[in-house]
């Protein structure tokens, strides 16, 4: 997410010129050979199908489409295809917020009952401005609703209509508690605008923002209006894609209902290191750091952090935002000291834009990034639906140590549902049991093979993996609720754990995980953090003396001690991988 003398005589001065003019050429002639056979590689294996915009400088260096914006006409994505955007919208929203708080039309601190009285006073008195532009509100998020995407996603609604979904919902903490993703906190915002302008959403986008900036190939979505050049959603099964299942643009509202291109959206990245849209002191606040998030912080609309370089530790700032509705997957990356910024925009969801983005991050800053490798999880979903069960389970023996394959934690998992989905509970039950194996010190994997488990009626193997994935992940509050209604007792599961303060005090030091990449684990009273390079700092909290996790992100950490009883060193598990991080101080 994304770093000469004057005294030649004039002719001396005329070759050098040339020199560097040829010099500049031959990088960008490079550079864009290198974006050529990564997004080409991406395309092949069925890893990306869209549009790019790279900039450098201020400047586009690079715009191109991938793969095919509708599949039954075969009409390619070009850069000035309409792709969805899903939650990139939160951007939009945020800054017509901030511009009426710059109006003095809106305070912050606010509640909503101020700007919305009819509005549940239940939480409307409790929730404020802010607290639903950084996700700290406590409201629960509507797209979990369980009958969410077969029932409520394909009906129409009115902003009012939407609020009813959630208004009187208990909320999930105390309002500026912590953070929790919550799409329900901008569909407020939403309705808020419209309630302070007298306009619609869509109206007041297209006056503040669309209409200054000339973005005229972006607009709130419809699915009744006829749009030259838009994409067409599509979902992978396996490498089959199949047209994603309809949602009706009225239930995403201000939290994910708008469409745009990657030209369009470099005019609004470029906007905003201008007052166009927004004095200097109101548009600082949209990028402040309030809200540990995701690995990074969560300002107004956006995240805030650093991203790697590449297949390197080294990193670089930046402000972005990534998105999803169906059929389609997004993300922006502006890095904002070398004014560069990337633009994938996706047309057959679930592509990887992070490591998409942090390999064009490589080659903008001429370091080493890494080619994708086939998905092992894809091709074993052909061989099952194209053969049988057996044929898969053979093919996933003899591929998975193979250098031409990644076997993925998340890709295995998103097969095993793709399976469940489909009612193959067999078939899925299985993929969640290989990855399980394969990754058997990750939370995720126990809690979504004991959930297609417990669809079968094994409940007693349900039960046991579900307490496994708590064990792991005492934060897994999923887990606690399937066991809640599997009719198993609670209450103490998750144990408190109290570590004496000189074993705390033990493990406060730096370890380095790879070259460049250091834990730091401090101390602040009883409680413990640990702050990778280039992120924030986050608590951790002990299951025993030497075992800790964290809240914000599943990932546990594991301090190992030498015969003396020295500890000199920890291991990292998260994400299906393991670190070892060696004390350096």
């Amino acid at each position: 997410m994304k770093s000469k003398t004057n005294t030649f005589r004039r002719t001396a001065i005329v070759v050098v010129v040339a020199f560097v003019a040829t010099l500049s050429i031959s990088f960008a002639q490079t550079k864009t050979a290198q974006l050529d056979e990564l997004l080409n590689k991406y395309t092949e294996y069925g890893q990306f199908n869209g549009s790019v915009l790279v900039a450098d400088k201020g400047k586009v260096i690079y715009e191109k489409g991938f793969g095919m914006a509708n599949m039954e006409w075969d009409i390619p994505n070009s850069p000035d295809t309409k792709f969805r955007l899903g939650s990139i919208t939160k951007q939009f929203t945020s800054m017509l917020i901030m511009q009426l708080v710059a109006e003095g039309k809106l305070d912050l601190q606010a509640t909503v009952s101020k700007y919305l009285p009819d509005y549940s006073k239940v939480n409307g008195d409790k929730i404020t401005i802010h607290q639903l532009l950084t996700h700290t509100s406590g409201i629960p998020n509507y797209t979990s609703f369980p009958n969410f995407f077969k029932e409520l996603s394909r009906n129409p609604y009115t902003p009012t209509e939407m609020l009813e979904l959630f208004a009187d919902a208990p909320l999930e903490f105390t309002p500026g508690e912590r953070f929790a993703y919550s799409n329900s906190g901008y569909v407020l915002l939403g309705a808020i605008i419209e309630k302070v302008t007298g306009k619609s959403y869509e109206d007041v986008l297209q006056e503040k923002i669309f209409d200054p900036l000339k973005m005229k190939d972006s607009g709130y979505d419809h699915h009744s209006t006829i749009l030259k050049k838009r994409a067409s959603g599509y979902e992978m099964k396996g490498s089959v894609p199949e047209n994603a299942p309809y949602i009706d643009m009225s239930s995403p509202y201000a939290a994910g209902a708008l469409y745009s291109t990657v030209e369009d959206l470099y005019l609004w990245d470029q906007a905003l290191y201008t007052e166009k849209l927004l004095p200097k002191k109101y548009r600082d606040m949209l990028f402040k750091q309030y809200i540990p998030a995701f690995g990074q912080y969560y300002g107004y609309g956006w995240e805030i952090g650093k991203m790697p370089i590449g297949s390197t530790k080294d990193s670089v700032a930046v402000i972005a935002h990534s998105g999803g509705i169906n059929g389609f997957n997004t993300d922006i990356t502006r890095i904002p000291q070398d004014r560069a910024t990337i633009i994938l925009l996706n047309n057959t969801g679930g592509a990887p834009l992070g490591a998409i983005t942090k390999a064009v991050a490589g080659i903008l800053y001429n370091k080493p990034h890494d080619l994708p490798k086939k998905s092992l999880a894809k091709s074993l979903y052909n061989e099952i639906i194209n053969n049988n069960l057996k044929a898969g389970l053979v093919f996933y023996e003899k591929n998975k140590d193979s250098k031409e394959y990644s076997l993925n934690e998340d890709e295995m998992n998103s097969t095993g549902y793709s399976l469940l989905q489909a009612g193959k509970k067999k078939e899925a039950e299985a993929i969640f049991k290989l990855n399980m194996e394969a990754f058997p010190k990750s939370s995720n994997v126990y809690d979504s093979y004991a959930e297609v488990l417990m669809e079968q009626g094994k409940n007693d193997l349900a039960i046991a993996n579900y307490k496994k994935s708590i064990e792991l992940n005492p934060a897994n509050q999923n887990g606690i609720d399937m066991l809640k209604k599997l009719g198993v007792e609670t209450e103490g599961i998750v144990k408190d754990v109290t570590v004496p303060d000189a074993i705390l005090e033990s493990y406060v030091g730096e370890y380095e995980l790879k070259p460049g990449f250091v834990l730091n684990v401090t101390k602040e009273g009883d409680q413990l953090k640990a702050q990778a390079t280039g992120q924030p700092a986050f608590d951790i909290f002990p299951k025993s003396e030497t075992e800790f996790y964290l809240k914000v992100v599943t990932a546990q950490i594991v301090f190992n001690k030498n015969e003396a009883g020295k500890v000199e060193s920890l291991t990292l598990f998260q994400g299906g991988q393991e670190l070892l991080g060696k004390r350096i101080q």
